[in-house]
């Protein structure tokens, strides 16, 4: 297996679920600085140019939540994804609206920020996206409710991928409130495998 990412992006996601199974994989550094995902050969993994793409053997996935759910799925002793149909319905209900409703607003602040040209940038569309993160955050706080966990009483990949994109609130400077999404997020961010996938993507 092998992840093609860059330290801060949605490849974190990957890395961190290779981490938590225990998986062997090869880690190969597209520089984004350098305009490396816009190139060959690795537009030929993904046309899109953008990280993660993700290799094993004859497959080649590019979308993060597909490719965690995959090794969720792989490397199913490691308990990432529940098994039981319901269970594993309402995990997938939360990786689908971490990806659709909670990064949602993000990325729309990350692009009218740095990621479009700037002739498409569009200022005033960093209120809305800044209230449309606001309305997602109470839902994962319905949802959450009292638990320690989004789904049954383990750590799932819709954890994983709900953690992620709160830190990734934190670094658009967009406050986690009330507390009990800090200490949500706190707990899932401070997991050794989190801490690790980390490291490995600094060492690239």
């Amino acid at each position: 297996m092998k992840v093609y990412g860059y330290p801060g992006t949605r490849s974190a996601r990957v890395v961190w679920v290779l981490e938590e199974a225990g998986a062997q994989y090869d880690y190969q550094l597209v520089d984004l600085k350098k305009g490396e995902a816009r190139q060959p050969p690795f537009l030929q993994l993904n046309p899109g140019g953008k990280v993660p793409a993700f290799e094993d053997g004859g497959l080649c996935l590019t979308e993060s939540a597909a490719i965690c759910i995959y090794i969720a799925d792989k490397f199913a002793a490691a308990q990432l994804m529940p098994v039981a149909p319901a269970e594993r319905a309402r995990c997938l209900q939360w990786c689908f609206f971490a990806m659709t409703e909670l990064e949602q607003p993000l990325w729309t602040i990350a692009k009218h920020t740095f990621a479009l040209p700037e002739k498409h940038r569009v200022a005033a569309i960093m209120d809305t996206a800044r209230w449309e993160f606001e309305r997602a955050s109470k839902t994962l706080l319905s949802g959450l409710g009292g638990n320690e966990y989004i789904v049954g009483d383990k750590f799932s990949i819709a954890d994983l991928l709900l953690a992620n994109t709160l830190g990734w609130a934190r670094g658009r400077q967009l406050p986690l409130v009330p507390e009990v999404l800090n200490a949500y997020a706190d707990r899932m961010l401070s997991r050794p495998a989190c801490k690790r996938a980390a490291e490995r993507e600094q060492a690239a």
